[in-house]
């Protein structure tokens, strides 16, 4: 089995950890990716999911092999690959002068992306008939492992360890939406700013689009390399039934965003999360990433994974199949156009380990708009 398939596999199926301490601890609940551990095959270091129903029945499973230290991936009872797992990250065992773990913070993603929820609460989720049900946003908020709001202080503290002492190369700032206009983007704007005068690290910030698009202006401004506004899903029957308070914001204002983000921070530096699996056919979602492209930004198209405790946990993630057809025809669409995550200053698609697409990409020359 290639490794374009094996990734694909492992992301739909999930795997099952027979010597669960191994590596870095997985995370349950959160922002994302949740219910996940980092695995590295062949030199790839990807999301997997792990904490979830579906990985509690998968074919695939790690062993460590006695004595040798390593893991290897069995499919059925067949060895099928080496994998290993990406090691605590040394700035976990730190903490603020206030006692807080550095972890509670922010987290090490795949191997080299530090990532944080700046703030842990969102005025959707508070309320059934406007959360989106795929999110997991409060879970760690309940069960103590973070803070409900990281000061900006704090995050300029951590990522200032982390890239002296584990190598962090750029960092996520997303946030759960405050009920106000600029959804976030005032907080996070703050944020950066401070960052930045600690360490020189490559941010991306993720929020939904503000109603004032003055905000991309700002957060450029504070810092912000690369920005992230998720879609999640397109077709409009499916948002109305998955996140019925994201879907009062029409995709059509989205795309109005993504235009006007596109001016500030670039051409192939704005993207999307699209969520398969939560109901949108694959036309649809190729369809919806030609649009995105044509305009300049990144469609991180990701497999939906059913987190424990939310009402999708037993929605089954979708099938290796409709991923890679999905995966080789957005991949299409993104080698025609010349845009590539590895081109990506900062955020999920260019660390790209919570789907399988990067694999699927062809290095080429990539268009820039410098602006």
């Amino acid at each position: 089995m290639d490794k374009q398939h094996l990734i694909t596999e492992l992301q739909s199926h999930g795997l099952k950890l027979v010597e669960q301490e191994v590596g870095a601890a997985g995370r349950k609940g959160g922002a994302g990716p949740s219910d996940h551990k980092a695995v590295t095959i062949e030199g790839t270091t990807v999301m997997v999911p792990i904490f979830t129903g579906t990985a509690a029945r998968s074919p695939y499973t790690a062993k460590l092999d006695s004595g040798a230290g390593s893991q290897t991936l069995h499919l059925q009872e067949e060895a099928i690959a080496p994998i290993s797992f990406p090691q605590q990250p040394k700035f976990y065992g730190l903490a603020t002068a206030e006692g807080i773990p550095y972890w509670k913070i922010a987290l090490l993603h795949s191997q080299d992306v530090l990532a944080t929820t700046v703030l842990q609460t969102c005025m959707r989720y508070i309320d059934t008939e406007s959360a989106c049900q795929f999110c997991a946003i409060g879970q760690s908020l309940e069960a103590g492992r973070t803070i409900a709001r990281k000061l900006p202080a704090q995050l300029a503290e951590v990522a200032e360890a982390a890239v002296r002492l584990d190598g962090v190369k750029h960092m996520i700032m997303t946030t759960g939406t405050p009920n106000t206009t600029d959804r976030g983007a005032a907080y996070l704007t703050e944020c950066v700013r401070v960052v930045k005068q600690r360490v020189d690290l490559p941010i991306q910030v993720q929020c939904e689009p503000p109603d004032d698009f003055i905000w991309f202006d700002r957060l450029k401004a504070a810092g912000v390399d690369s920005l992230g506004m998720h879609l999640e899903a397109v077709d409009p029957a499916v948002r109305d039934r998955i996140m019925p308070g994201k879907a009062t914001v029409p995709v059509e204002f989205y795309f109005q965003a993504f235009e006007a983000a596109v001016q500030v921070f670039g051409w192939g530096q704005v993207s999307t999360y699209l969520l398969a699996g939560l109901g949108d056919s694959l036309e649809t979602l190729v369809e919806a990433s030609d649009r995105l492209i044509q305009i300049g930004v990144y469609p991180f198209v990701v497999p939906f994974v059913p987190i424990s405790g939310t009402p999708l946990a037993a929605q089954p993630a979708p099938s290796s199949e409709f991923m890679y057809s999905l995966y080789q025809q957005v991949s299409a669409l993104l080698n025609r156009a010349g845009m590539s995550s590895a081109a990506m200053k900062a955020g999920c698609g260019k660390c790209g380990a919570c789907s399988a697409l990067s694999t699927f990409e062809q290095p080429t020359p990539t268009k820039a708009l410098n602006l």
